[in-house]
């Protein structure tokens, strides 16, 4: 394997002269960069990154935080977002690190920054009591977030009008004319899940119903979590009619578990995802979503996070990728508004 040495005899200089040429240092005339050059093309030398970054203290990487649990590897959500965040990482010459442990986030996350195997991290969920977020605050070290970040905690970050959607999609629901909704979301502490659930309790409100407790069900954000949430939904003494879920693949749990209990879709019962993944519109009936934009989210995450990097000083900054609901047969609607897309 070709060393630097080896370039640097060949081109008739110093060893350190080769490493300031591949920092392109001002200090290094153009005669001998090219003549290095070009000798580093013949011998087709590629540096050692890692030793490089402890050099120029830049990694050339963005660090990937994935949560624990099998979500992100079971929900097609991340998938989607994760090929807007490798165009933008291939685009910008970064590699992608992804990072995960069992339990105890905040450990790895210190690794990832004493050890500088990255320039800068992006998370991919916010809890209302977040350990990830304060870590890379107290750094002060680069980092955008995927999702709104809790009260206190000023951290760059992406992220849908997750309220405004979810009022929307309650909303469509109840202009269909159910007034026994349902509500099936992820994990309490997760603010988007919290988020939903304001926006669809403060469209029940605003339609003059009552929200009711035992017509909101938390469960894991896979299918059999959905199905699970929508089998105690449907053991209630009064069941809903029409039931919003805060994620697809909660939908198609909740839909499976109606279809084995005989009730059919949307006949008997409506049904309205989030996220529009790609097998809502091969769903039997298609599923009615809310279109969030995954791959712009992944686009706009990455960009983002590619500023801070270059500019770590500069305040925290905001995108919001606009949501759009995809009217499809699972919620039943004959007549669309014309602000909805129908398919």
């Amino acid at each position: 394997m070709t060393t630097i040495k080896d370039v640097a005899a060949q081109a008739g200089v110093s060893p350190s002269t080769v490493s300031r040429v591949l920092a392109d240092s001002p200090r290094i005339s153009d005669e001998t960069k090219e003549r290095v050059r070009r000798v580093l093309r013949e011998l087709d030398y590629h540096p050692n990154a890692f030793a490089r970054s402890l050099v120029t203290n830049v990694a050339g990487a963005m660090g990937i935080l994935i949560p624990p649990g099998t979500e992100f590897f079971q929900n097609p959500f991340f998938s989607e977002m994760m090929s807007g965040v490798t165009e933008v990482a291939r685009s910008q010459g970064f590699d992608i690190v992804l990072s995960t442990s069992a339990n105890d986030e905040t450990e790895v996350l210190e690794r990832m920054i004493r050890t500088r195997r990255v320039d800068g991290i992006l998370l991919l969920r916010s809890r209302k009591e977040d350990p990830a977020i304060r870590a890379v605050l107290d750094h002060q070290f680069p980092a955008v977030l995927l999702g709104r970040p809790p009260a206190g905690m000023p951290i760059s970050f992406v992220n849908n009008e997750n309220v405004q959607a979810a009022y929307e999609a309650t909303k469509h629901l109840v202009r269909l004319g159910h007034r026994k909704i349902g509500f099936l979301g992820g994990d309490v502490s997760y603010v988007v899940t919290d988020d939903r659930l304001r926006g669809y309790r403060q469209a029940l409100l605003d339609n003059g119903i009552e929200p009711d407790e035992r017509m909101e069900v938390s469960s894991y954000l896979v299918e059999h979590g959905g199905y699970l949430g929508m089998m105690r939904l449907l053991a209630a003494s009064e069941r809903p009619t029409a039931v919003l879920a805060s994620d697809d693949v909660l939908a198609f749990g909740a839909m499976r578990a109606a279809g084995e209990l005989g009730y059919s879709l949307p006949d008997d019962m409506a049904i309205v995802g989030f996220n529009d993944i790609r097998l809502a519109e091969l769903a039997n009936p298609a599923l009615t979503s809310v279109r969030v934009h995954m791959h712009d989210l992944g686009v706009a995450a990455a960009g983002l996070l590619v500023e801070r990097v270059k500019n770590p000083g500069a305040p925290p900054s905001e995108r919001i990728v606009p949501t759009e609901l995809v009217i499809r047969n699972s919620c039943g609607a004959k007549k669309f508004p014309t602000n909805m897309v129908s398919v």
